[in-house]
């Protein structure tokens, strides 16, 4: 058999571009080359497309302290780049995992890993996420969405609906992940200013109340041969007191969490967790792959923080070593999603 034609998508116009590079070396490394022809593709934080058409990395470049897309890489025919046979997108963010990429490859009939369009966007959305998994049933806790107008015609009005919350609160961009732009807020004077800082990421924003005196948890979803959905064993973030959350820095500058896998939980709340984890992906729609975040309370209730249509997939992230703990190691999890990809296929399902 000829081998299959693999492009691993990397980089992207977001905010978490850097993440995505991180992502796509360990995917790269897993891709069994007796089985697997692979292509690596990026896109530049200019929106430039470049490729690597023998499967290594070197169109990435690193001054700092993460990779990026190197601004100096030959430019590439997206056309050229997208004639394969299934296409990984590790892409984070707007312009990727918000249902932008996954709408091109509709469009060219190509099979990718993950979500589609709809539950692409939605997922993406904080806002319109926590609205799908409200109305599933899912306990999704308080919060407040503040478009770009709202913000700009009457600030004192979003002021007042996020004091409504009750403090302290977090306040994010809408359309972003691994916890860029994010900050906790404990007092009303600071609300303007985490509010600005969020809008450089996105002008949509969402303020969520906090939960307090709970532990985070998450738990990954991935489909099987048929599509069916299946939780992985949970794991937990434990912060430690240089970071008041699990915001960028803890997560991929230093090592100020500790990651347990699999959490330490009652196996009654770990099987409620892992039945609400499957819950959220099918009230989303999502496909393939998804992570989702939780916090559990002292009195072992769960609420719901987010879904993940495209969760971080270094060899350490959590969604592989929860898959890892559950039976299913780092290449065979890889192979998995490429081979659903090819399974779905695209067009309407």
């Amino acid at each position: 058999m000829k081998p299959i034609r693999v492009a691993v998508l990397l980089g992207g116009r977001s905010s978490e571009h850097s993440i995505s590079c991180i992502s796509a070396r360990s995917i790269v490394d897993a891709l069994d080359p007796d089985r697997y022809s692979v292509s690596v593709v990026g896109i530049g934080r200019d929106g430039r497309w470049v490729r690597d058409a023998d499967g290594g990395l070197g169109i990435l470049s690193q001054d700092g302290p993460l990779p990026e897309v190197s601004a100096h890489a030959p430019a590439a025919d997206i056309a050229a780049s997208l004639d394969v046979d299934v296409v990984f997108p590790v892409l984070h963010g707007p312009w990727g995992e918000d249902g932008s990429i996954q709408g091109l490859l509709e469009t060219v009939g190509v099979p990718y890993v993950g979500s589609g369009i709809l539950s692409s966007a939605v997922s993406m959305d904080k806002g319109f996420m926590k609205g799908a998994l409200a109305g599933s049933g899912l306990d999704v806790g308080r919060y407040v969405v503040a478009t770009d107008k709202e913000w700009r015609t009457d600030p004192a009005r979003v002021l007042a609906r996020i004091e409504a919350l009750g403090l302290p609160v977090f306040v994010k961009p809408a359309r972003a992940g691994s916890s860029l732009g994010i900050v906790k807020v404990g007092h009303a004077d600071g609300l303007r200013a985490a509010i600005e800082s969020a809008r450089k990421h996105d002008p949509r924003i969402i303020v969520e109340a906090a939960v307090l005196g709970a532990r985070e948890i998450e738990c990954g979803v991935l489909v099987d041969a048929d599509g069916i959905p299946h939780a992985s064993r949970c794991a937990e973030i434990i912060v430690n007191e240089r970071h008041e959350f699990y915001d960028f820095e803890a997560k991929y500058l230093d090592d100020s969490a500790t990651l347990v896998v699999p959490a330490q939980l009652p196996p009654e709340v770990e099987e409620r967790v892992r039945g609400m984890a499957v819950t959220a992906f099918e009230a989303l729609d999502c496909d393939g792959l998804a992570r989702a975040d939780f916090f559990v309370r002292a009195d072992h209730s769960v609420v719901i923080n987010e879904v993940n249509t495209m969760p971080g997939f270094t060899s350490i992230s959590m969604y592989p070593r929860m898959w890892e703990a559950t039976g299913v190691a780092y290449p065979d999890l890889v192979d998995r999603l490429v081979s659903d990809a090819l399974r779905k296929g695209t067009g309407l399902h």
